[in-house]
């Protein structure tokens, strides 16, 4: 009996004893009388639709609207119920956001944040990542083995942005790095304007911050650095692989760079690319 259930088993089937124990004894006797009807189907189809030919129109609006098209008397709760359970809005109904309304009407939008990681030798090392806003690109890196002020922030963006063109709008949060003169006389020599986000909001900034996430989960959570150098080579192998191999749910699967090594490949004869030293390996054309 030992071998055959484990102590775990015997308390987990004691519980569910105990759940149906007190589900019988307390449980209502009698059943409860039905409550009123709904509203009808036809209703509701009426709702949907007019709620999807005019997406800006509230509960209210619409409840009157229904009102005096169809001579019922419903109220706006009864409209709210309706499009949380019936009503799903396409993605352009809401509007767009901000950075995205600004990003479009100026043709480029870069973000940045900092962000800190540990060396063998518990030394701490500051990273300044730089993403294109719409592609998910990732720019470069600045890296930054000692303490960060305002020359140090200028020179980790220059490292992170080499090779690149300049864009028009640099989105940023409100870190007191960002505040130094030197980093607001740098941007003005770039002609770059600068973006702030909401106060204490990371959804304003939500881009960019899942982009750290990805590189802790995915990058530095998996291996062990040395130097500013070593860390700046590990971290340019992952660029290369973000920007070019690796799908995005947020591009529909596709990634930020298109390469035809990409896609193509066949299920009968394919072979596998190796990324980031082995880390990671995805599968093309043979």
């Amino acid at each position: 009996m030992a071998i055959a259930f484990k102590p775990s088993t015997l308390l987990s089937f004691h519980r569910a004893l105990v759940k149906r124990k007190y589900r019988l004894l307390f449980s209502a006797k009698q059943k409860r009388k039905p409550g009123p009807k709904g509203p009808t189907a036809d209703l509701i189809r009426a709702v949907v639709e007019m709620k999807q030919r005019n997406p800006t129109w509230g509960c209210p609006h619409i409840a009157d609207q229904i009102n005096l098209a169809f001579g019922t008397s419903i109220n706006k709760d009864v409209i709210r119920r309706i499009l949380a359970h019936h009503y799903r809005p396409m993605p352009t109904e809401g509007g767009p956001s901000w950075l995205t309304f600004i990003g479009h009407m100026k043709d480029s939008l870069w973000s940045l944040d900092l962000f800190r990681c540990e060396s063998v030798a518990l030394r701490t090392h500051w990273v300044l990542v730089v993403m294109d806003q719409y592609t998910r690109r990732i720019i470069g890196f600045g890296i930054q083995s000692c303490v960060v002020d305002g020359m140090a922030l200028c020179r980790m963006f220059k490292q992170a942005i080499r090779g690149a063109s300049l864009p028009k709008y640099l989105s940023s949060d409100h870190d007191p790095l960002y505040q130094f003169h030197q980093w607001a006389a740098n941007l003005s020599v770039l002609a770059i304007t600068e973006i702030k986000t909401v106060p204490h909001t990371p959804w304003s900034h939500p881009f960019v911050e899942r982009l750290i996430g990805t590189i802790r989960r995915e990058c530095l959570d998996q291996l062990l650095f040395w130097t500013a150098t070593d860390l700046e080579m590990k971290l340019i192998a992952f660029r290369e692989y973000y920007n070019r191999h690796r799908t995005h749910a947020g591009l529909n699967g596709a990634t930020p760079i298109e390469t035809p090594e990409s896609k193509g490949a066949s299920l009968m004869c394919y072979w596998w690319q190796s990324h980031c030293r082995g880390l990671y390996h995805t599968p093309i054309a043979a």
